[in-house]
C-alpha cells in the first residue's frame, strides 16, 4: 500500500562500468528492469556517438530478420515461439549470428529469384499454348490449294482472310498475335484503327479461364488477339502499339506443321518446368522451416542487443577511455538488486575488475515510480492520463480503485445491466492468458486491458441496482413490501377512526383511478424496506418525484464528501513535504469554507430525514428555502428546522467570511515575513527538492530551515551560495487565483456532482422505454401469434440493451466518472506535474509477430 499511496523514494546512482563488462552488465540490468538511464551525451548527435556502428549492425540484422519473417509468412509457415525471453547474445556469438543470417539471406534471395524466374517462364509458356489454341480458328490456311488462273477471283465465295486469296492478290500479309488485358481491349482497337488507318484486321476471342499475369502475379481475364496487316511500316506501328498497351506478344506460326512442332515443344518444356519448380519450392520450404525454428529467438536477441547499445550511447567515457560512466535513477528499495546485477554482469564477462556504483546527491526532481500489478494498472492509467504524479505526492489511484467504479455505478445503477457487465468482465479475467485476447483488435484489446475496471464497475452496479431496486427497469420484490394496502379499507378500523382518517371503501376504489396510501394510518406503513427502495414505488404515480428527490440529495452528499476527502489528502502532502504552514493557511481555511456552507447543507438533509416523520412532514420546512435564507437574512422569522438555527447559521457565515481572507492573504504574507529576515541567503540542500524546484515558496522555506539549523554558507564562502529574488507580487497573484478558483469551484463542483442524479435518471428512463416499446408489446400479443413474435422481439431487446444501455450509456457514465475524478476530486490535492519512471527493461520490448512485419 505504501508504494501505491505515494511514489517510491528514488536516488541518483553513478555506475562505473569496465569497457569489457559494460555489455554484460547492461544485459543483466535489462533483464531486471531496475534503473532509468540519463543521457550524458545530449550535445552529441546520434551519428557521432561511440557505439553507432554496433547500432547500425543491429539494424542490418533487423532488416534481414524482417525479410525472413515476410518470406516465412508468405509460405504460410507458422512461427513457433520458443523460449519466452532468450537472453541477449554474448559478444562472441554476435559475429557468428551475423554471418549465418547474411548467408541465409543470400541463399534465400537466390532461390527465390530462380523460383520467380521459373514461374514467370511457366506462365508465359501457358499463355503461349492458349494463344496457339485460340488463334488456330482465326485464319484458314489451305496449303494444298492449287491456284487457278483467274485474274480477279470472286470475293463473294472466298473470305478476305483466306491466305490463298491474299497470295493471289500479291499482297505481303503479316501477323501479330498475343494476349491483352480485358479492360484495354476497346482502347487498343481504337488506337489500331486510328494509327493504321484501317489497314489492319483485328480478331479477338476471350479466354475461358483467368490466367495469372507473369509480371504482377494478379489473376485477371485475358483476350487473345490476332492482327493481320499489309506492309512492313504498318507492322512496326502495330508492334509499338502492342508494347504501349503492355500486350504479351508471341510468335505466330506460318504453317500448320510449324504450329504442331511449337505445340509439342511447349508441352515438353511446361512439363519440365513444373518438375523443376516443384523441387525448387520444396527446397525453399525446407530452408524456411529451418529458419522459422530460430527466428523468434533471433528477433528478441537482436532487439535486446540494440537496446543495450542505445543505452551505452547514453554513457560517457572517463579520461582513460577504459571505463564507462552512467547515471541512473533507481528506487532505493532496488539498490541491492542493482549491485547484484552489476556483479552478475562482471562475473559473466570474466573481468578481473568488477563494475560498481555510487549514490550521488542531486537537486533534480526524480521521476515518479509507482509499482502496479495487473489489477491496479488500469486505475493507475486513468490517473496518469490526467498527468503523471509529482514526485512523492499522494497518488489518487489508490482511492480511485473504489471511488471510480462506485460513482460509475451510481449513474449506471441497474442490477441486470450490472450483472451482464460483471459476467463479461469475469469472462475476460478467467481467460486473460489466452493468446488471442492479447493479439486482438484495438477495441477488444481496450476492453481486455480494462477488464478489472469493468469487473468492479459491474459489481458496484449490481449493488446500486439493489439499492435502487431496479432490474431491467423493473423492481424486484425480494423481502415483501412494507406498505399494507388492506389497512386503508374502512372495514378494518373503528367508527371513531373513520371520522379522523380518509379511508377507502368499495365506492372509492371503484370510482377513482388513482388511490393514495396514507402512512399516518396505523398498519399502512410497517417500517423501511430491508435493502434499498420498496418495490411498491414502481407502481406509484409519484415514483419519479420520489426518486428524483432521493437521488438529487444523494448526489450532493456524495459530491461534498468526495471533495472534502480531496482537501484532507492535501494535508498529507503538506505534512510529507514539511510545509506545515500550508495546513494552517490553506487546507484548514479550505475545509472551513466547504464545511461551513456545504457541510451544513448535508447536516440539514440528514436532520430533516431523522427528525421529521410522516405525521410532521407537512410542517417540515424546505431545505432549499432555509439554505437560501442563511445568506439573505430575511426580516420575518421562519419556523426553521431546529431552535437556535439562526444563531448557528450566523456563526457559520462568520467563520466562512474569516476563512476567505486567510485563504487569500495568509500564505503570501507568511512567506513575505520569512523573507524579510535576509535579502540573500545560501541554498545548500542535501539531496534534492521534492516537487517544484526553485519556486518562490521553496526559496523562502529553504532559507527558513537554514536559519533554524544555523547554517552559515555565506560566511564560509560556499560556492553553492545563490541569491534568489523574492517576488511577492507573483506569489500573491498565484494564491489569489487559486483561492478564487477554489471558492467558486466549491459551488460549481457541487453542482457538477448532480450529473450522478441526471445520468441515473436517464439510464432508468431509457431502460423503461425499451421495456415498454418492445417486451411489453411482445408479451401482450395473443397466443396465436405471440410465440412467433416473442422470439424476434426478445432478440431485438437484447441487441438494443447491449448497444444502447450497456455500451453507449456505459461509455457516457464512464466519461462522467472520469471527469468527476479529474476535475472535482484531483484538483484539490493532485498536481500531476511529474515525469514517469521508464526503466531500461527488456520486458517493454515487443515480442509478438504481426502479419506484415515482426520487427519494429
Amino acid at each position: 500500500m505504501g508504494s501505491l499511496f505515494r511514489s517510491e523514494t528514488m536516488c541518483l546512482a553513478q555506475l562505473f562500468l569496465q569497457s569489457g563488462t559494460a555489455y554484460e552488465c547492461l544485459s543483466a540490468l535489462g533483464e531486471k528492469g531496475l534503473v532509468q538511464f540519463r543521457d550524458l551525451n545530449q550535445n552529441v548527435s546520434s551519428f557521432q556517438r561511440k557505439f553507432v556502428g554496433e547500432v547500425k549492425r543491429c539494424e542490418e540484422l533487423e532488416r534481414i530478420l524482417v525479410y525472413l519473417v515476410q518470406e516465412i509468412n508468405r509460405a504460410d509457415i507458422s512461427l513457433p515461439e520458443g523460449e519466452a525471453s532468450p537472453p541477449a547474445p554474448p559478444l562472441k556469438q554476435v559475429l557468428e549470428m551475423q554471418e549465418q543470417l547474411q548467408k541465409l539471406e543470400v541463399e534465400l534471395r537466390e532461390v527465390t529469384k530462380n523460383k520467380e524466374k521459373l514461374r514467370k517462364n511457366l506462365l508465359e509458356l501457358i499463355e503461349y499454348t492458349h494463344m496457339l489454341r485460340v488463334t488456330k480458328t482465326f485464319v484458314k490456311r489451305n496449303v494444298e490449294f492449287e491456284p487457278t488462273y483467274e485474274e480477279f477471283p470472286s470475293l463473294e465465295n472466298d473470305s478476305l482472310l483466306d491466305y490463298s486469296c491474299m497470295q493471289r492478290l500479291g499482297a505481303k500479309l503479316g501477323f501479330v498475335s498475343g494476349l491483352i488485358n480485358q479492360g484495354k481491349v476497346e482502347a487498343f482497337e481504337k488506337m489500331l484503327w486510328r494509327a493504321c488507318k484501317g489497314y489492319t484486321i483485328v480478331s479477338y476471342a476471350e479466354l475461358d479461364e483467368s490466367l495469372e499475369d507473369p509480371e504482377t502475379g494478379e489473376v485477371i481475364k485475358w483476350y487473345v488477339f490476332l492482327i493481320s496487316f499489309w506492309g512492313e511500316q504498318i507492322g512496326h506501328k502495330v508492334k509499338k502499339i502492342c508494347d504501349c498497351y503492355h500486350c504479351h506478344v508471341y510468335p505466330y506460326p506460318n504453317t500448320a506443321e510449324e504450329r504442331r512442332e511449337i505445340q509439342e515443344g511447349l508441352n515438353t518444356r511446361i512439363q519440365d518446368l513444373y518438375t523443376v519448380l516443384h523441387k525448387t519450392e520444396d527446397y525453399l520450404r525446407q530452408v524456411l522451416c529451418k529458419a522459422a525454428e530460430s527466428v523468434y529467438s533471433r528477433v528478441i536477441q537482436v532487439k535486446k542487443m540494440k537496446a543495450i547499445y542505445h543505452m551505452l550511447n547514453m554513457c560517457s567515457f572517463d579520461v582513460t577511455n577504459k571505463c564507462l560512466i552512467a547515471e541512473v535513477w533507481c528506487p532505493e528499495a532496488d539498490l541491492q538488486d542493482l549491485r547484484r546485477a552489476l556483479e552478475e554482469g562482471s562475473r559473466e564477462s570474466g573481468a578481473t575488475i568488477p563494475s560498481f556504483m555510487n549514490i550521488i546527491p542531486t537537486k533534480e526532481t526524480p521521476p515518479t515510480r509507482i509499482r502496479t500489478n495487473k489489477f491496479t494498472e488500469g486505475f493507475q492509467n486513468i490517473v496518469d492520463a490526467y498527468g503523471v504524479g509529482s514526485y512523492r505526492e499522494v497518488n489518487p489511484a489508490l482511492f480511485t480503485i473504489i471511488t471510480f467504479p462506485f460513482l460509475f455505478a451510481v449513474m449506471f445503477g441497474d442490477f441486470g445491466h450490472g450483472f451482464v457487465m460483471f459476467l463479461f468482465a469475469l469472462l475476460l479475467v478467467l481467460n486473460e492468458n489466452h493468446p488471442r485476447l492479447n493479439q486482438s483488435q484495438e477495441i477488444m484489446r481496450m476492453f481486455f486491458n480494462g477488464r478489472y475496471i469493468l469487473l468492479l464497475m459491474g459489481l458496484f452496479s449490481v449493488y446500486t441496482g439493489l439499492i435502487y431496486n431496479d432490474c431491467f427497469s423493473k423492481s424486484v420484490n425480494l423481502f415483501g413490501s412494507k406498505w399494507n394496502v388492506s389497512a386503508m379499507y374502512s372495514s378494518s378500523h373503528t367508527p371513531t377512526e373513520h371520522n379522523k382518517m380518509v379511508l377507502w371503501n368499495d365506492s372509492v376504489v371503484r370510482h377513482n383511478r388513482v388511490l393514495q396510501l396514507d402512512p399516518n394510518i396505523p398498519g399502512v406503513f410497517r417500517g423501511p424496506y430491508p435493502l434499498g427502495i420498496d418495490p411498491i414505488w414502481n407502481l406509484a404515480t409519484n415514483r419519479l418525484t420520489f426518486l428524483n428527490s432521493f437521488k438529487m440529495k444523494m448526489s450532493v452528499i456524495l459530491g461534498i464528501i468526495h471533495m472534502t476527502f480531496g482537501v484532507i489528502l492535501g494535508i498529507f502532502n503538506h505534512l510529507h513535504f514539511k510545509k506545515k504552514f500550508n495546513i494552517y493557511l490553506v487546507s484548514i481555511p479550505e475545509l472551513l469554507f466547504i464545511l461551513c456552507i456545504f457541510g451544513y447543507l448535508i447536516f440539514m438533509i440528514f436532520y430533516k430525514w431523522l427528525v421529521f416523520s410522516a405525521e410532521t412532514s407537512r410542517v417540515a420546512p424546505s431545505i432549499l428555502i432555509e439554505f437560501i435564507n442563511m445568506f439573505l437574512f430575511p426580516a420575518s422569522k421562519t419556523n426553521g428546522l431546529y431552535t437556535g438555527q439562526e444563531h448557528v447559521q450566523r456563526v457559520l457565515l462568520v467563520v466562512t467570511a474569516l476563512s476567505v481572507p486567510v485563504l487569500f492573504l495568509g500564505k503570501p504574507l507568511f512567506l513575505l515575513w520569512l523573507h524579510n529576515g535576509r535579502s540573500c541567503f545560501g541554498v545548500n540542500r542535501r539531496g534534492y527538492t521534492l516537487v517544484r524546484k526553485d519556486s518562490e515558496e521553496e526559496v523562502s522555506l529553504l532559507r527558513n530551515q537554514d536559519v533554524e539549523e544555523g547554517n552559515t554558507q555565506m560566511e564560509d564562502g560556499c560556492p553553492e551560495v545563490t541569491c534568489e529574488e523574492f517576488n511577492f507580487g507573483e506569489i500573491l497573484m498565484t494564491q489569489v487565483i487559486h483561492s478564487i478558483e477554489y471558492c467558486l469551484g466549491c459551488i460549481s463542483n457541487t453542482a457538477s456532482y448532480l450529473r450522478l442524479w441526471a445520468l441515473s435518471l436517464a439510464h432508468a428512463q431509457l431502460s423503461d422505454v425499451l421495456w415498454a416499446m418492445l417486451l411489453r408489446v411482445g408479451l401482450r400479443v395473443d397466443t396465436t401469434y405471440g410465440a412467433l413474435l416473442l422470439l424476434p422481439v426478445i432478440a431485438l431487446f437484447v441487441v438494443l440493451t447491449i448497444f444502447i444501455l450497456l455500451i453507449m450509456e456505459g461509455l457516457s457514465a464512464f466519461l462522467h466518472a472520469i471527469r468527476l475524478h479529474w476535475v472535482e476530486f484531483q484538483n484539490k490535492f493532485y498536481v500531476g506535474a511529474g515525469t514517469k519512471f521508464v526503466p531500461f527493461s527488456f520486458s517493454l520490448l515487443s515480442s509478438k509477430f504481426s502479419k506484415d512485419d515482426s520487427v519494429a
